[in-house]
């Protein structure tokens, strides 16, 4: 199928506009992140539609399953069990909601290569406990930060049904985004800030590097 079959009807990009994505995000999730998305990403996006909404599906389903992963691993961690499976949930439902938007559109869900975003980060996981769950729930936040922040860069050049469904996004990627922060800060055993730091410099790099292939947490076009 083309990955032109299927394209957003853009709307002007208004400072306006951008300025109403832009308040959708909380000054604390853009501190958080060691840089914001390149212009070059969003255009990239802009230009294949259709890859756009599976990878978001593929993103999706694969924060279900990691969300999945850590319940049946940690399960002497009851804050951690709650929030996971209020997160799987949700997760779930964000991938059912995207699928059904590409029904609509006459786009057919297929399986994507991963991006080099994920295990980018997850080849710096320390390999025993705690430690290991630490690096896990900071990668976990720094995902679905980044998330938020491409979803609030790309709503002022969308068409306005696929605009108010990211609105609605943002909102969930920021409360998972808080969840998996506060989780990396209850549960180590000791302070987090140099691992936070760490990892936060490494995802600054995997944006800014320039990628072959677009997906959602693709750097910048080669």
């Amino acid at each position: 199928m083309s990955e032109t079959l299927t394209e957003p009807v853009v709307v002007a990009d208004t400072s306006a506009a951008v300025a109403d994505a832009e308040a959708l995000l909380s000054a604390e999730l853009l501190e958080f992140l060691g840089c914001r998305t390149p212009d070059a990403w969003v255009a990239w996006a802009l230009e294949n539609p259709e890859l756009l909404l599976i990878d978001h599906a593929q993103c999706e389903k694969k924060a279900a399953s990691t969300a999945m992963s850590l319940l049946y691993r940690y399960v002497d961690q009851p804050l951690l069990l709650t929030k996971m499976s209020q997160l799987a949930r949700e997760e779930l439902l964000h991938f059912e909601q995207v699928v059904k938007l590409m029904e609509a559109r006459g786009i057919a869900y297929r399986h994507l290569s991963a991006s080099r975003y994920a295990e980018g980060l997850r080849r710096h996981v320390r390999p025993a406990d705690p430690e290991r769950l630490t690096d896990i729930l900071i990668i976990g936040a720094l995902i679905e930060a980044r998330s938020c922040e491409r979803f609030a860069r790309l709503i002022p050049h969308l068409d306005a049904e696929l605009a108010k469904f990211y609105r609605t996004l943002v909102k969930s990627e920021g409360r998972h985004y808080e969840d998996y922060l506060m989780l990396a800060q209850h549960l180590s055993d000791s302070p987090v800030e140099s691992r936070i730091a760490f990892f936060v410099e490494r995802e600054a790099a995997l944006i800014q590097e320039p990628d072959t292939a677009f997906r959602f947490h693709s750097g910048v076009p080669a």
